[in-house]
């Protein structure tokens, strides 16, 4: 008899982020694998999640658990009730806090150890709570979710944690979503950014303190130099709240072209990520790297760091630097003069990004619910 798994979705924020490339990922591939599937969610995603499970139980929470407190005070007490009224054998919590008296065996996602690792490079606020919550997580969840080896390593080194009660699943790609773009896509693109086909570098993510933006913008600058054609610089995203990037801007030169558009829309990323000449994700560290395994999905050739999970990553599909400006000032310059080399990454990228997928993720979930029950 199938195991019937609550999860809860409540926390994925309205701008769809990683955490929400993550829990909708998941939701479609143990739907697919026949899972005895129900669902906690705000109110706006409740439609959005019966199109990815359609005979999932989707039970939406009060109105007011769009606001943070609201929902972490009805996770303590709302949740439980859900969990009972589905009757869920397990419930899963897909970002770091779960409720004290569950009543149920419970599995906890902690992405990463950022927050204990580079306290300073975070939100004090943010931070504060996350770092209560994993440890909250580590010592009362039944098990422990984390999405690399890196992020397990991590929880037993900095939190003590008990390396049996840790289940290493790693996140999947949308491969429908995430593709080699066709010259359409690329053009489209290109066009909305007012480049008209001028290369360019591109860089997806929120603009906060470990994702190293104000490195890439001023190594950007030092590998362009000179060139008769530098490309431009791509920083999609949200806006984040790293101080140091406006300081990075006052840097670059008037004969260099940076672009900021914000968020863009899901059909554009293909275009924008397959269309580059390098997408630089130069990053402090992540719990797994999912912005890295997408631009890998389109065909990019990607420079990275070899901080925690990115060579899990990676592997050898991808060119490494060390975070420092001038590093990937010499790493970026290296790669915009070396077509072949480009090519070669961008072929071996796209093979590794297909063995990773949604399926053999869900496929790891559920043996740790398995585990979870049995424990």
């Amino acid at each position: 008899m199938a195991l019937g798994i609550l999860v809860d979705a409540t926390a994925v924020p309205a701008d769809r982020g990683a955490l929400g490339r993550y829990v909708d990922g998941l939701i479609a591939a143990l739907y697919a694998a026949g899972a005895d599937l129900s669902l906690a969610c705000q109110r706006p995603d409740e439609e959005r999640y019966s199109r990815l499970a359609p005979r999932a139980r989707i039970v939406s929470g009060p109105a007011g658990i769009v606001h943070r407190a609201a929902r972490l005070n009805w996770e303590q007490t709302g949740l439980p009730r859900v969990a009972e009224l589905v009757g869920a054998d397990v419930v899963h919590l897909p970002y770091y806090s779960m409720p004290i008296n569950a009543r149920r065996p419970t599995v906890v996602t902690i992405h990463d150890m950022a927050f204990f690792s580079e306290p300073e490079a975070h939100n004090p606020v943010r931070s504060t709570y996350i770092r209560s919550a994993t440890r909250t997580a580590c010592r009362r969840a039944t098990r422990i979710i984390a999405p690399s080896k890196a992020t397990r390593d991590e929880l037993v080194r900095l939190l003590d944690a008990d390396p049996t009660r840790i289940d290493v699943a790693y996140h999947g790609v949308d491969h429908e979503a995430f593709h080699r773009p066709t010259d359409e896509e690329r053009r489209r693109l290109s066009d909305r950014l007012g480049l008209h086909g001028r290369p360019y570098i591109a860089f997806l993510g929120a603009l906060e303190p470990r994702k190293n933006v104000p490195s890439l913008i001023r190594g950007w600058v030092e590998a362009a130099s000179g060139l008769s054609e530098p490309p431009a610089l791509v920083l999609a995203g949200s806006g984040g709240w790293d101080d140091e990037v406006d300081a990075a801007l006052a840097t670059v030169p008037p004969e260099l072209r940076l672009i900021r558009p914000g968020y863009l829309s899901w059909s554009s990323l293909p275009g924008l990520l397959g269309g580059a000449l390098i997408v630089a994700l130069p990053s402090r560290g992540e719990g797994f790297g999912l912005p890295v395994l997408e631009a890998m999905a389109c065909g990019a050739p990607v420079l990275t760091t070899q901080r925690a999970s990115l060579p899990e990553v990676g592997g050898d599909a991808v060119a490494y630097t060390e975070p420092d400006a001038a590093s990937i000032g010499r790493a970026l310059r290296a790669l915009i003069d070396d077509e072949g080399r480009r090519k070669t990454l961008a072929d071996a990228a796209y093979a590794r990004s297909q063995e990773f997928s949604w399926a053999a993720s869900a496929e790891a979930h559920l043996a740790s619910y398995q585990r979870a029950v049995e424990q």
